[in-house]
């Protein structure tokens, strides 16, 4: 269970989940292929170096280099496993880290406006920047988060929801 799911106020019930965007693991994926293709490099030198005091040296770095691709790859799926969105019947609330939280919630009868902006390429691979304005401020943007328009939408029906007293679906 989640932070959203062990912080539910009485008769609160999380109707919609959102979160990150696979695309945020593309840089850390472009900077392990470098650390890789380097460490490919060092290991072809090491072996065709006509000076075998060198091949050593070339292979440890090379090692290195290929257990520090694994690091950017392992913090970007952190980053994106450690934030949480969600739509409740009476909030939507957004956690942001596992170790350091920082959590922003607005109750629906506090929002204002939903805005969506979406790139060219976020609407084809289906991501993008969704903010929320409320009474006495905004709401902080949630960022290449998927399915926007669907985020969007669940807010707005919980919304109508709530002025017109219908039960949320589950």
């Amino acid at each position: 269970m989640g932070y959203i799911e062990n912080n539910l106020i009485e008769g609160e019930s999380v109707i919609y989940h959102a979160r990150l965007h696979w695309i945020i693991l593309i840089k850390p994926f472009l900077v392990s292929l470098v650390f890789i293709g380097a460490s490919i490099v060092l290991f072809y030198f090491a072996l065709k170096d006509p000076a075998p005091d060198n091949a050593p040296l070339l292979k440890q770095i090379g090692i290195v280099l290929a257990v520090l691709a694994v690091i950017p790859l392992i913090v970007g799926i952190i980053r994106r496993s450690s934030r949480e969105y969600a739509v409740t019947s009476k909030r939507v609330i957004m956690q942001i880290g596992s170790v350091q939280r920082k959590t922003e919630e607005m109750f629906l009868n506090k929002i204002e406006s939903i805005g969506v902006d979406q790139s060219v390429t976020g609407r084809m691979l289906g991501y993008g920047t969704v903010v929320i304005r409320g009474t006495g401020g905004s709401f902080e943007p949630f960022h290449r988060v998927s399915a926007p328009l669907e985020l969007r939408r669940q807010i707005q029906e919980q919304i109508g929801r709530s002025f017109t007293g219908t039960a949320p679906h589950s």
